[in-house]
């Protein structure tokens, strides 16, 4: 595994459904500088509503590069996007994009040495309603749910540096909850 991309944004305001909200969603690559990662997250990111984003347990947000064939074709298909339309990294809202970050493979507890940085697996990424705005169609945090291409958020247990070309290495933690078998246990009705 490796990071692809280190993405950030401040919280800005974006009229979504007919009202005015916060919101941190729209990520945009770092580039190749090293980016601080903080108790609280990565440096010049920030959350709108830490109830359900950020705050200790949920202060790194990381997804699959390999997801991103699939967001483009339900993006055209639904006709928020044009075929050749690339998503640009950060797009989903996440802090890290890293290629081959298998949620099936990730369970609650595991270490993840990132750059000079420990995180540690929290929790699925549940998609709200900011989500569907960013991704341009309605059924998009559906699509997320049934998918199971959820992401991981992380928290911090030793602060560090990230740059995109980090490799990332997994230390198995206790191995009790799959962060995917939580993700699904939620989806269900």
């Amino acid at each position: 595994m490796q990071v692809s991309s280190v993405n950030v944004a401040k919280a800005t305001p974006k009229l979504i459904d007919g009202r005015l909200v916060a919101t941190g969603i729209f990520k945009r690559t770092a580039g190749e500088a090293a980016v601080a990662i903080g108790p609280m997250g990565l440096a010049g990111d920030e959350q709108a509503d830490l109830t359900v984003h950020g705050g200790l347990s949920k202060a790194v947000y990381a997804y699959n590069a390999g997801h991103y064939a699939f967001w483009q074709t339900v993006r055209a298909q639904a006709g928020a996007a044009a075929w050749a339309e690339v998503l640009a990294p950060g797009a989903l809202g996440e802090n890290l994009t890293i290629t081959n970050l298998d949620e099936s493979q990730l369970w609650i507890g595991d270490l993840l040495k990132v750059g000079t940085s420990i995180l540690v697996v929290s929790e699925p990424r549940y998609p709200c309603f900011k989500f569907n705005h960013a991704m341009g169609f309605t059924q998009a945090a559906k699509l997320m749910m049934q998918s199971g291409y959820c992401g991981a958020y992380l928290a911090v247990h030793q602060p560090g540096e990230v740059r995109r070309g980090d490799a990332v290495t997994v230390q198995p933690g206790p191995r009790e909850v799959g962060l995917r078998e939580l993700f699904k246990a939620k989806a269900r009705p």
